[in-house]
């Protein structure tokens, strides 16, 4: 049986085009002509016999195999990445500075982050935890070469996205709602993407709110909730075990998804920063959460 063999390069180019959205993008990233990102992206399709990428004149979106492929190239890169850090002197080295919410922060950027220092030792990480609005403000300013941002699925086009899991409300009792006219809600200050859309879902379903507590600390917010001060919103993989679920059978309107999006500073990204977003993006890509 003969054994097809991918070329890393051509992979390396297939994902930088998905997260560009664009081969004139893609070229300029990778400094390539476009007709020659364009060659290696055919060249990938035509040993995998598969179409990866709808093409028109102002838009590359995946295909079905196209979806199917990316988590597994992205795998492949970090792989080949880890390798080549672990096994060589890549001679990387330098400070990447990441910003990431709070939240997302504590649960699931640790053990990534501890990796990717485990294969880059020489890299200085970073971390600024803060709300999604003052991350874009500190993207745009220069002092933050990455961040991981909360975003709408359906509201502007903010990077790429890397993760997407169900929102739920939460409460330490659900007799909270019982003692209250009104939702008693526990949030982060406006502008919040959860505080958003607590309040969205209850004014939809016709269900009267109060701002209960307000915190921008992660950790401010769980201890009025232990507190029995109100309800909030939260990402369904993060919420605590002593804390509970509420939802219809408390009279809670259901919620949407949130999102995660990976996004780079406007100046040009240190090659550490790169290699740390790619390392992030083939850590936390995934389809939404069943």
């Amino acid at each position: 049986m003969a054994f097809r063999n991918l070329e890393l390069d051509l992979v390396r180019t297939f994902v930088t085009v998905v997260e560009a959205k664009s081969f004139t993008r893609a070229a300029e990233r990778l400094g390539r002509t476009q007709s020659a990102v364009s060659l290696q992206v055919r060249r990938l399709e035509e040993r995998l016999e598969r179409q990866l990428l709808s093409r028109d004149p102002r838009h590359v979106t995946l295909t079905a195999h196209g979806e199917a492929f990316l988590p597994r190239a992205r795998q492949l890169l970090r792989l080949n990445d880890e390798i080549v850090g672990q096994l060589s002197d890549d001679g990387l080295e330098g400070e990447v500075r990441l910003g990431s919410p709070e939240d997302f922060a504590t649960v699931h950027l640790p053990e990534i982050l501890g990796e990717f220092a485990k294969a880059h030792p020489k890299v200085t990480l970073t971390v600024t935890c803060d709300l999604t609005l003052n991350l874009l403000d500190r993207l745009r300013d220069g002092s933050l070469d990455l961040a991981l941002i909360k975003r709408e699925p359906l509201g502007p086009d903010l990077g790429v996205r890397v993760w997407r899991e169900p929102l739920v409300w939460v409460a330490a009792d659900p007799g909270v709602l019982e003692r209250a006219e009104a939702a008693p809600l526990v949030v982060a200050p406006s502008p919040c993407v959860y505080r958003k859309r607590a309040i969205g879902a209850l004014e939809q379903h016709g269900r009267p709110w109060r701002i209960a507590y307000t915190s921008p600390s992660l950790a401010g917010q769980h201890a009025a909730l232990r507190a029995g001060l109100g309800l909030t919103v939260l990402p369904r993989e993060m919420v605590p075990p002593d804390l509970v679920r509420l939802g219809e059978p408390q009279g809670l309107p259901p919620l949407h998804d949130a999102e995660i999006a990976l996004m780079r500073a406007s100046t040009a990204t240190p090659r550490a920063a790169e290699r740390l977003a790619e390392f992030i993006l083939s850590s936390l890509d995934r389809p939404a959460a069943a």
